[in-house]
């Protein structure tokens, strides 16, 4: 019996756009603190979660919130992440 998904493709596909909600609402969230004077989360959080996959959520979260944008490092992380899973899935497909 087999486990995985008919499509090959519907298990990571998931596996981002759940990364990628969790990394929006985040932004988000840590945007809503900012604005309050509340306790942040922690840019490595953030970092972390857009590296793992939310890096589609991370980039729409920093456009529609105006979210980290000022900061050249967010933009290089999630730029970054873009790329390196972008090779990666250069290199398992061929």
């Amino acid at each position: 019996m087999n486990w995985l998904p008919d499509p090959p493709w519907l298990l990571p596909a998931l596996a981002y756009a759940a990364a990628s909600v969790v990394a929006f609402a985040l932004f988000g969230w840590d945007k809503s603190a900012a604005r309050r004077g509340r306790p942040r989360i922690n840019e490595r959080t953030l970092h972390a979660v857009t590296l793992v996959g939310g890096f589609l959520g991370a980039w729409s979260a920093q456009r529609v919130f105006r979210h980290k944008t000022r900061k050249r490092t967010f933009a290089c992380v999630t730029f970054l992440a873009a790329l390196l899973h972008g090779a990666l899935w250069y290199v398992l497909l061929s």
